[in-house]
């Protein structure tokens, strides 16, 4: 349905912040992509694919920063002098791929169809779904 939708240079507004917000959380489910459910409930709101892209990666990181103020509290990730370079060495790591990732997703969601990335997602749901039910 996203693919249908009309171009536009419309930006995020708060309204649609707080809906796309809304499909970041159903996309907990299993199976339910989170950046294909936001991108697509953006441009569906009449945003720009290239923003709504921007904005669904962007939202990730209030996520990623929750599950790091867990783990710290939870005592799961620690200070340890031993391992501090290795921490810093993956940290880095995934700053660089995760920048070349959003580039390179931002560049796709622009230039292509959101319905190939939904028919990779349902290509690899089913066969991890084999692969669950094969190697169990």
């Amino acid at each position: 349905m996203a693919d249908r939708a009309k171009a536009t240079n419309k930006k995020v507004g708060f309204w649609d912040a707080f809906v796309i917000g809304i499909s970041q959380a159903i996309a907990m489910l299993p199976g339910i992509s989170r950046s294909g459910a936001t991108i697509s409930t953006s441009v569906l709101l009449g945003n720009d694919k290239s923003k709504a892209a921007r904005f669904s990666f962007l939202m990730v990181i209030p996520l990623i920063l929750g599950k790091i103020a867990k783990d710290v509290i939870s005592g799961d990730l620690s200070y340890n002098a031993d391992n501090f370079n290795s921490l810093v060495a993956g940290f880095i790591a995934a700053f660089v791929a995760g920048l070349f990732a959003c580039t390179l997703m931002i560049r796709l969601v622009k230039n292509s169809r959101l319905k190939y990335f939904a028919y990779y997602c349902c290509v690899v749901g089913i066969l991890a779904i084999i692969t669950t039910f094969y190697f169990k």
